[in-house]
């Protein structure tokens, strides 16, 4: 499958690299180190989109984990519609919905109400550029999980509408009213820093 774009080739193949497609096509006939050298390339993007997902490090390593395994799995059945980074990012929302799934079951109450500190979020100070980042992480933590995916996909990777939709299994329409509708949620929970 040839990339419609240049910098979606750009990314995926470097000088003398085979492109992600064709590690994935060596990956399916048995060679584990092409299997590994994907991977390698799309372990930054998957630990982001983990951790935002699911607010920590430590439960989006695990996310990771079972997303490589499920690659592995499924290697066979990935035919090249979509790209590589697509396909992966489909895999990593299926398990971080199972792993939210198996934290409500196992979830404990907490000694102190965290109430009290959602209905009261802070609002800083532009002054410093950590507090800023700090803030705008919270505001999309605070997000609803469907609207937390869609604003990391676009905003922060950088994925088409297109890819969105392949990668959350949902209709590009619904991919952009959300989006749509994730940005003004944002927009009124930065109004201090917008202006």
């Amino acid at each position: 499958m040839v990339c419609g774009s240049r910098n979606h080739v750009a990314t995926e193949r470097g000088p003398l690299q085979s492109t992600d497609l064709e590690l994935a096509g060596r990956a399916r006939k048995g060679d584990r180190s092409a299997f590994h050298e994907l991977l390698d390339r799309h372990a930054a993007f998957l630990f982001s989109l983990a951790v935002s997902r699911v607010g920590n490090a430590a439960d989006a390593e695990d996310v990771v984990q079972e997303t490589l395994f499920g690659a592995f799995r499924g290697l066979r059945a990935f035919e090249g519609r979509s790209s590589v980074k697509t396909w992966l990012a489909g895999i990593l929302i299926r398990q971080t919905a199972l792993h939210r799934r198996h934290a409500m079951r196992r979830r404990v109450e907490p000694l102190e109400s965290g109430a009290e500190a959602e209905s009261n979020p802070r609002v800083s100070s532009p002054a410093g550029a950590a507090d800023t980042r700090l803030d705008v992480t919270a505001a999309i933590q605070g997000l609803s999980p469907d609207h937390r995916d869609v604003v990391v996909l676009r905003e922060l990777h950088g994925l088409s509408y297109e890819a969105m939709a392949q990668a959350l299994g949902l209709p590009r329409g619904t991919v952009e009213s959300r989006l749509f509708r994730a940005r003004r949620e944002l927009q009124e929970r930065l109004k201090a820093y917008l202006g």
